[in-house]
């Protein structure tokens, strides 16, 4: 709870600035993971959007559109596999 307010008296520029960094930091870092070899790629950009939406609205909303896609998505249909065609 300390940290909450400790937080809270920072000023606004400067707890965005932070912010923008630690973030965008994650995001990058979650993105070269795509081409990296390395493991766990997508926690690494939620993460970020996660710290970005503590200070800007616009993360939240993005955020809020990628749990709402999440939660259309089937994980048994990601891995199901196709019959093979069958040439005529």
């Amino acid at each position: 709870m300390q940290f909450g307010k400790t937080w809270k008296m920072v000023p606004k520029p400067l707890r965005q600035l932070i912010v923008l960094v630690i973030g965008l930091t994650l995001i990058i870092l979650g993105g070269l993971l795509i081409v990296l070899p390395g493991p766990f790629t997508l926690p690494f950009v939620i993460a970020g959007l996660v710290v970005l939406a503590a200070e800007f609205v616009w993360a939240e909303r993005i955020l809020e559109r990628a749990k709402h896609h999440a939660k259309k998505a089937d994980p048994r249909k990601l891995f199901k596999k196709k019959p093979p065609h069958e040439n005529s």
